[in-house]
């Protein structure tokens, strides 16, 4: 609202000029008056003339009679010319030539009384008689001329005042367009504009109201702002909404989209129209707000005096119109940008949760809480089609106070719903209301209050995975870019599950490798237990029955015989601890925990063991381990220098703890080496973690969590 030093400022403004000099002039002189009654430009009735003139030449002829009597003599004729001059004057020169006869008569009448003789008789009395008419006419016509000349000048007069009027309400009309652009460009509140623009209104065209009205979508008005003048009553108030369901300005503006004029409401329907009869106002205009094309809403202005609104005021009106839209565009065009920025802020917050390879069920939170803020919407969702023609709701945020959606909840595609629209047409869809739509889900969706929904399509390595959802309980129907904005969001889901699926897809991979690997090494370490070292224990068995059988005198065979046999006994030896090495034949006959025990007494250094678990645990799992064990131990024994190595195995709920610590100098790179690489790839692919520490001068850890719930 435009403040009252500002109200001040302007009338101090706008005030009338005074002389600094001095002061005003003082009232004009009796003589003044009187000439300016003579010559005033609009002359008073012909019948006021008519009567006027007897009357004075009556006079006249009383005052020459009695001045004959006092003197004689025929030059009181004299007299006559002053009623002439002044019907002359005052009505003009056709009354004066009628009172310049009369006048001439009676002159004529006196002249016959001085002489005595007959009535014109002689040439002299012809000459007095011409003469006067001639000096009398003259008179008469001057005064005239004085008259016309007296209405020229005035008529300049008031176009010089009209002139200077319409320069004065041209420069109050831009002063106010400078007061509301420099709102404008100071990229005020629109709210603080329209105020400033009703004010302007009112006082620039002398209305006795000045609004600005908004279009809502159910066809009603909405008063952004109003000014009336003190008194005004029964009209509508600034944040009221009326019915545009008439004749009334407003509704014709909206109808038509141009400017529209009512100089009378006497005949004009509707439940404004009575208003505005009610309140006494008669000429009413309004110009449209139009804002890209679209009919925003209406500046109107009104008056209650007899006489309609000026010509101009529908030019004056739109030029603060295009003022509103200004203003308007300008809030939208930021509104938009902080939207773009925001969603954009969100976008890249859950593209970076997608980057980082989340859980799908994180990525699927973000989004629905990301979508309900960055939309302004009571309600986001996110669906997944099941086989069955159903889905099921794997993320929603709910409105604090609105009936919430369970997560995991399955609902039914038959029916008109918006998921089910999505499926159908493999694209964004929209429902602007519930209010008919037959089926199951869209009477859970009235129940909960929702009117509008806009989906779109999370499209997966070509297939409808499921949508996204948006809904609010709004009437008026969501923006007509959300279908845009919630595909966008739709995208990254997409892309989150693909990657999921990618990943779950390498790690089964990885692990039916692991687990080929695995059983192609305990199938090699089973034949070469059955096969090549039974053979070895055999023939040095038989060997060793052929020494015995060598007589004494062979003793030279005899040693080579045994020499055999120590050659033998440690292939078979060495046989065995390359199959050891392929695959603990511990491990499948006694476990995790006894092969970890005979890698500890194997080991170059002290092992000090912690085993917390003694379950039996899934093959997979136990072979990673155990060689997450021996390799460790064997980098220990060979490059850490250390003293003693403590090793602690243990579960913690569906997963396998294993940790691996020594004292020596520290400083192991994990990248130098495949060894721990390979051992990181066979624990990442039972889905678990491998980790190292290895700072200089406080020794080695390793940390393995691996879990054997699904392996």
């Amino acid at each position: 609202m435009v403040g009252e030093s500002e109200r001040r400022e302007r009338a101090d403004q706008n005030g009338p000029a005074r002389d600094a000099s001095g002061p005003p002039p003082g009232p004009p002189s009796l003589r003044a008056r009187a000439l300016r009654s003579l010559l005033r430009p609009t002359a008073p009735p012909l019948a006021l003339g008519l009567v006027v003139a007897p009357v004075l030449l009556a006079a006249e002829t009383g005052l020459v009679y009695l001045l004959m009597r006092v003197a004689g003599g025929n030059i009181f004729g004299v007299v006559f010319l002053l009623g002439i001059l002044v019907v002359s004057t005052v009505w003009g020169v056709r009354l004066g030539a009628l009172t310049t006869l009369a006048s001439a008569a009676v002159y004529v009448f006196f002249h016959h009384l001085q002489t005595g003789g007959s009535i014109l008789a002689t040439a002299d009395d012809w000459v007095a008689v011409g003469v006067f008419l001639i000096v009398a006419l003259s008179a008469a016509t001057l005064a005239g001329l004085a008259r016309l000349r007296a209405r020229e000048a005035d008529r300049r007069r008031r176009e010089v005042e009209v002139s200077h009027d319409e320069l004065g309400v041209l420069a109050e009309h831009q002063a106010a367009l400078r007061r509301v652009a420099t709102l404008v460009a100071r990229s005020a509140n629109p709210s603080e504009v329209f105020a400033a623009v009703s004010d302007e209104l009112a006082r620039c065209l002398h209305a006795v109201n000045a609004g600005l009205l908004r279009y809502e979508p159910d066809g009603s008005g909405y008063v952004v702002d109003v000014q009336y003048q003190p008194g005004t009553t029964n009209m509508p108030v600034t944040g009221e909404r009326i019915p545009l369901a008439g004749d009334d300005v407003g509704a014709l503006v909206l109808r038509t989209g141009r400017v529209a004029r009512i100089d009378s409401h006497d005949g004009v329907i509707g439940p404004e129209a009575e208003r505005i009869r009610d309140a006494g106002i008669g000429s009413i205009v309004g110009a449209p707000i139009v804002i890209d094309g679209r009919l925003w809403g209406a500046a109107i202005i009104g008056t209650t005096k007899r006489e309609p609104l000026p010509p101009d005021a529908e030019a004056r009106l739109c030029d603060f119109t295009d003022l509103v839209a200004t203003a308007i565009a300008n809030t939208q065009t930021r509104a938009d940008r902080r939207v773009l920025a925001e969603q954009q802020a969100a976008l890249r917050r859950v593209a970076t949760l997608v980057a980082r390879g989340v859980e799908p069920t994180e990525v699927f939170s973000a989004v629905a809480g990301e979508l309900a803020h960055c939309l302004g919407v009571p309600n986001a969702g996110l669906c997944r089609l099941e086989p069955e023609g159903a889905a099921t709701l794997v993320a929603a945020r709910d409105e604090s106070g609105v009936t919430k959606k369970l997560v995991g909840q399955r609902f039914s595609l038959e029916g008109d719903n918006i998921v089910a629209k999505v499926v159908r047409t493999g694209g964004p869809a929209r429902m602007d209301n519930h209010d008919n739509a037959a089926g199951p889900t869209a009477a859970r969706i009235r129940e909960l209050g929702m009117r509008s929904a806009v989906g779109a399509p999370i499209i997966v390595a070509g297939r409808i995975w499921g949508a996204a959802t948006v809904s609010t309980s709004r009437a008026q129907p969501l923006p007509a870019d959300t279908e845009a904005r919630v595909g966008d969001f739709a995208d990254l889901v997409a892309t989150a599950i693909a990657n999921a699926q990618a990943h779950d897809e390498l790690n089964a991979s990885r692990a039916r490798i692991v687990t080929a690997a695995d059983d192609a090494r305990r199938r090699i370490e089973r034949d070469l237990h059955d096969g090549a070292q039974q053979r070895l224990v055999s023939l040095g068995l038989h060997l060793r029955a052929v020494a015995a059988g060598v007589p004494a005198d062979l003793a030279p065979l005899k040693e080579q015989i045994s020499d055999l046999v120590s050659s033998v006994t440690e292939i078979s030896e060495d046989l065995q601890e390359l199959s050891r090495g392929i695959h603990p034949a511990v491990l499948s006959r006694g476990g995790l925990g006894p092969a970890i025990k005979a890698l500890a007494r194997h080991s170059a250094i002290p092992v000090e063991l912690l085993i917390g678990s003694h379950q039996q645990l899934p093959d997979p799992v136990e072979v990673a381990a155990y060689y997450v064990v021996a390799e460790a131990l064997t980098n220990a024994s060979r490059h850490a220098q250390a003293s003693m190595v403590e090793v602690c195995l243990d579960t913690e709920g569906q997963n396998l703890l294993l940790s691996i610590r020594d004292d020596g100098i520290g400083g192991a790179d994990a990248a130098k080496g495949s060894g721990i690489t390979g051992l990181r790839d066979r624990v990442e692919a039972l889905g678990g973690t491998l980790s190292i520490s290895s700072h200089p001068g406080t020794g080695t850890a390793l940390h393995a969590t691996i879990p054997f719930e699904n392996s």
